[in-house]
């Protein structure tokens, strides 16, 4: 365990300073639409070491609002990757056995390519003329980044939210290269109150008078918008008893009610605006419409018939972890299940955990002691049965 001190605040993590992004470029990535991106630019980050047979990498996909910095420090930082609780030494994601890659998905805005990317054709960014990007295409970006890195097959895929999607896609979609999947939080598909919560995020931000179609950026960004998205957002990922527990009913800053529609009266409603201001300093609103609108296209069985069929090509040795939340109402443990019972229904080895948590779906982001204990223990018999040498 290291120990460092930031703007006079001492703080530990297992990892410290961490290397700066990294980036991978690609000439050409054919999408789901038909069109095709080029050049493609993926931003990446690495931890612990590639074995001599470079067959221990895990691979750790973000959700909506995440990026390729999974965990440790960049200089300057004062908080640490938005998964730092299990990547590194000792770890769930042990760096000290395996090799860990995480990327930023295209149509992001954290360094892969995306709207505010710079289209080479006009040398201006793309706005809404980058095309249209699915979760598919995403993973058909990383497939093309493992194959840069030397990998031909992974121990594991592995992610929260929008993450186990992706790991599901990589399963389905290149199955040969996948020794172990571990979704957690996740569905197979949008139903229609997903949807929904994803729309009304959408118009909020287009209906900003700054948004101008999408060509914002030499001017001011729609704030406003994107503020309100990620209020609408972030109320769907705690639960009921998480906000009762810390925010009650609780007045901010005053002992009666101001009985004025601009002011700020609950602590709950000072959280979210300060939430939704935070999240404009580090996000493109154009990026939250094309990756919502991503997620809302996702349907794993689409073209395949059933959900089950679309395990059919899955290799029997294949191993799952499927993870799921008591309080998560954004992606209800009834999903996760749905997804248990196509894999069981092709014979696949199959473990399903359902925790019982408060924090709704923010909870595979909080609840770190019982899913250390789970992942650790499932990629370590993973490694065994594949003959994996870890490093270290």
């Amino acid at each position: 365990m290291s120990d460092y001190h930031i703007e006079g605040q001492r703080f530990d993590t297992s990892l410290g300073w961490v290397q700066e992004t990294q980036y991978a470029f690609f000439e050409a990535l054919d999408l789901d639409s038909g069109l095709v991106l080029s050049p493609v630019t993926i931003a990446y980050e690495t931890y612990g070491r590639l074995n001599e047979a470079r067959d221990n990498a895990v691979l750790i996909l973000h959700a909506l609002s995440g990026d390729a910095h999974v965990a440790g420090y960049h200089r300057g930082d004062s908080r640490p990757g938005w998964w730092d609780m299990m990547v590194g030494p000792g770890k769930a994601f042990d760096t000290n056995k395996y090799f860990v890659i995480c990327s930023n998905v295209i149509g992001g805005c954290k360094g892969s390519s995306g709207p505010c990317s710079l289209n080479p054709e006009t040398n201006e960014p793309y706005g809404l003329r980058f095309p249209v990007v699915t979760l598919p295409d995403m993973v058909r970006a990383q497939k093309m980044l493992v194959g840069l890195l030397g990998i031909e097959r992974l121990l594991g895929v592995c992610g929260g939210s929008m993450g186990g999607m992706q790991a599901l896609q990589w399963v389905t979609a290149y199955p040969e290269m996948v020794a172990s999947c571990i979704p957690i939080a996740c569905t197979h598909k949008h139903s229609p109150m997903q949807i929904a919560f994803n729309e009304v995020g959408r118009q909020a931000i287009m209906r900003d008078r700054n948004w101008r179609g999408g060509d914002y950026y030499d001017a001011e960004a729609p704030d406003t918008g994107l503020t309100i998205a990620r209020m609408i957002g972030h109320v769907t990922y705690l639960s009921d008893e998480s906000m009762r527990d810390k925010f009650g009913r609780r007045l901010r800053g005053k002992e009666v009610f101001g009985f004025d529609f601009e002011s700020i009266d609950f602590e709950v409603e000072s959280y979210l605006k300060h939430q939704g201001e935070v999240f404009t300093r580090r996000f493109d609103a154009n990026s939250y419409l094309y990756i919502t609108k991503a997620l809302d296209y996702f349907d794993l069985s689409n073209g395949q018939g059933t959900l089950v069929q679309a395990f059919a090509d899955t290799l029997p040795e294949t191993r799952f972890l499927v993870i799921a939340f008591s309080s998560d109402w954004l992606y209800p443990p009834y999903q996760s299940k749905d997804i248990v019972r196509a894999l069981k229904g092709n014979g696949l080895d199959c473990t399903y955990l359902e925790i019982k948590a408060s924090y709704g779906h923010d909870s595979f982001l909080v609840e770190k002691e019982q899913l250390t204990l789970l992942i650790k223990s499932f990629l370590e018999v993973t490694a065994r049965r594949n003959g994996v040498k870890v490093a270290g």
